[in-house]
């Protein structure tokens, strides 16, 4: 069941603005042990909520590594998402309407922010384990930086230090679809619709691996002409995000994950990392276009204590939310190992895998 917390104050944003208050949705499972040691804390990925057992089954539930009967797992929605949270369709105080379009840049080292105020507001002090996949990773890494010493251990999974110049151009020209509907943030009937689902479908490609789409949307028939599977796939994606997901919150989000930058204002990327004080396992996916493994390299390069795993997989950048058996069991083996590793074996293989080059082509994202 979502929970929702409203916090009666101003929050502060990194560009200057200011939100009069804020709320946040809010999930959990299990409970807090006695000794108040037993926390997960989970951070979603872009278009995801704060349901963390509902998208990420196989690893968050009863019997799987993030057990409810061990752990006290919290998963918030992020400030800008549609489920819940203080977003663009949240009421302007200032104007009585919803923000929509006027909402306001919220980074991912805000979000960072917002999530450690929800833990206070909960009560929760240490985190045990703070984990995150794709733009979730983004503001766990934030998180980690900002309160080094509050995370005991951390997981990065299909993430980065900063967000490629390629990431940024992906997300602008998903923008430029979204742009392109001139209902975009009207009162129209469907608003939005056909620019989120063209950039949706535009997105899609980022998510997955040609050998995805060689395996799966490939023409039965090769003396077909028009109708094809692939094509109906794209349109498919586009208008399922388009049933469950706001198109302004789409862009605000899209805005959000392009801002991240974890050595932005602390002397760069290298120097940032060395701050962090936690165990960190960091997994990379062999095929991820988006956030490919050269990303998560240099992540384990400058984070001291540290271990980079190398998932094979066929989804791409959304194996992260597919191969949760083999998540799982890294995950499993870190937790218990509590991660102490050579610092001269862990430098080596990363330098080792920096060289590598990786061929471009070749469960979209939530």
């Amino acid at each position: 069941m979502t929970n929702y917390l409203h916090i009666m104050h101003p929050f502060t944003l990194e560009s200057g603005a200011t939100l009069p208050e804020v709320t946040a949705a809010y999930n959990t499972y299990g409970a807090l042990n006695a000794a108040r040691d037993n926390v997960i804390f989970v951070c979603h990925a872009l278009t995801a909520n704060s349901d963390c057992a509902d998208w990420w089954p196989g690893l968050v539930g009863p019997g799987d590594t993030l057990d409810p009967e061990k752990y006290f797992i919290v998963c918030v929605n992020m400030l800008g998402s549609c489920y819940g949270t203080t977003s663009p369709l949240s009421l302007n105080p200032e104007t009585g309407r919803a923000y929509g379009l006027d909402f306001p840049l919220v980074t991912t080292r805000d979000n960072a922010r917002f999530f450690a105020l929800v833990a206070d507001h909960l009560g929760i002090g240490k985190i045990r384990l703070l984990m995150g996949g794709s733009m979730g990773g983004q503001c766990a890494g934030e998180w980690a930086c900002l309160q080094p010493e509050r995370i005991e251990l951390l997981c990065l999974l299909a993430t980065n230090a900063r967000h490629s110049a390629y990431g940024i151009a992906f997300n602008e020209t998903q923008r430029m679809a979204l742009r392109a509907d001139a209902t975009l943030g009207t009162d129209a009937p469907d608003a939005g619709k056909a620019g989120l689902e063209a950039a949706r479908a535009l997105a899609v490609l980022s998510y997955r691996h040609y050998r995805t789409y060689d395996a799966t949307q490939t023409q039965p028939d090769l003396n077909d002409v028009d109708d094809f599977r692939a094509s109906s796939y794209q349109r498919y994606q586009g208008f399922k995000l388009w049933k469950r997901f706001d198109p302004v919150c789409y862009y605000t989000l899209s805005r959000s994950m392009d801002t991240h930058n974890l050595g932005r204002h602390r002397g760069g990327e290298a120097v940032a990392l060395a701050t962090i004080q936690s165990p960190t396992l960091i997994i990379s996916i062999d095929t991820d276009i988006l956030f490919p493994t050269e990303e998560q390299s240099l992540l384990s390069r400058h984070i001291k204590n540290s271990r980079l795993e190398v998932m094979q997989s066929d989804y791409g950048h959304d194996g992260f939310l597919v191969e949760t058996k083999t998540i799982g069991l890294l995950l499993a083996d870190f937790l218990a190992d509590q991660l102490q590793i050579d610092a001269g074996t862990k430098r080596a293989f990363t330098e080792g895998l920096s060289g590598r080059n990786f061929a471009i082509p070749g469960s979209e994202e939530v």
